[in-house]
Formats: structure tokens, C-alpha cells, sequence
């Protein structure tokens, strides 16, 4: 697919996500998809197939929230490669505001995310969440 096309279905995923359709990621994800967290925190590590990034890491995570919704501020395509700069804002369980940053790089393939490699605020992950049960390093 193009820049152009791969870039219009991020954008639809992301204006989904604004509206709190927690599942618009998990829906474009391929069957071999991979989830990146880079660094030396609790839930980096490479997080696939798709199954297991849903199970392992993806539902835990979400369970984790009363409310969640992401929206893109700037989404760039290049070839295969879609970036993504999102804020979230969220509440957990427990009542703390989670107000996040993101940088997303995905990798589509076919009009899927084969791959997408997160970066974070970890500190406020660390800080608000729960590490995860299950954990593929």
C-alpha cells in the first residue's frame, strides 16, 4: 500500500481510539503481529504474536482502566512505516489520572500493523500501573 493509504488507515485507528474504541488497535493488528516496549522497565520486551501481545500484555493492561482514550496529534508516513505522536488521557482502577505521551513507529503490512514499537513516559508507568503478570523478554 502507499504512504498515502497506509497513513488513512492509522488515522482512522487513531480517531477511533479518540473516541474510546480501545479495541481499533487490536482489530488492524496482523495474526503475526508484534508489540515493542525498548528499554529496561517492567513491560519492555517484545510482546507477539498477536494472541499473546492481546492476552500477556494488551487486556491486562487495559483492565488496568476506567476510561482511556488516545488521540494522534501528528501521524507521518514513510513506505511501510507510519509514526505517530499521541497523547492519552485515562484513569485507572484505583483513581489515579494517567495522562500519557506517546511515540508510535508501526510497520504495516497489507493494510495491517505487523509491528509497533512504543515509546513512553515510563515513569509514569512505573509510578500508576501494575507491571505485567506474564512477560515475554
Amino acid at each position: 500500500m502507499s504512504p498515502e493509504q497506509n497513513k488513512a488507515i492509522v488515522t482512522e485507528i487513531w480517531e477511533r481510539m479518540a473516541r474510546g474504541e480501545t479495541t481499533a488497535l487490536s482489530d488492524a493488528m496482523t495474526d503475526d503481529f508484534t508489540w515493542v516496549f525498548p528499554g529496561a522497565w517492567s513491560w519492555a520486551g517484545k510482546w507477539g504474536p498477536k494472541h499473546v501481545a492481546l492476552t500477556q500484555m494488551l487486556r491486562p493492561l487495559m483492565r488496568q482502566f476506567t476510561s482511556y482514550a488516545s488521540r494522534a496529534e501528528l501521524v507521518l508516513a514513510d513506505g511501510d512505516n507510519v509514526v505517530v505522536q499521541a497523547r492519552a488521557e485515562a484513569t485507572t482502577v484505583r483513581g489515579d489520572r494517567y495522562p500519557q505521551t506517546y511515540c508510535y513507529i508501526l510497520r504495516m503490512r497489507d493494510g495491517q500493523i505487523a509491528e509497533i514499537v512504543e515509546h513512553c513516559d515510563t515513569a509514569l508507568v512505573e509510578r500508576v500501573l501494575n507491571p505485567p503478570v506474564q512477560h515475554n523478554r
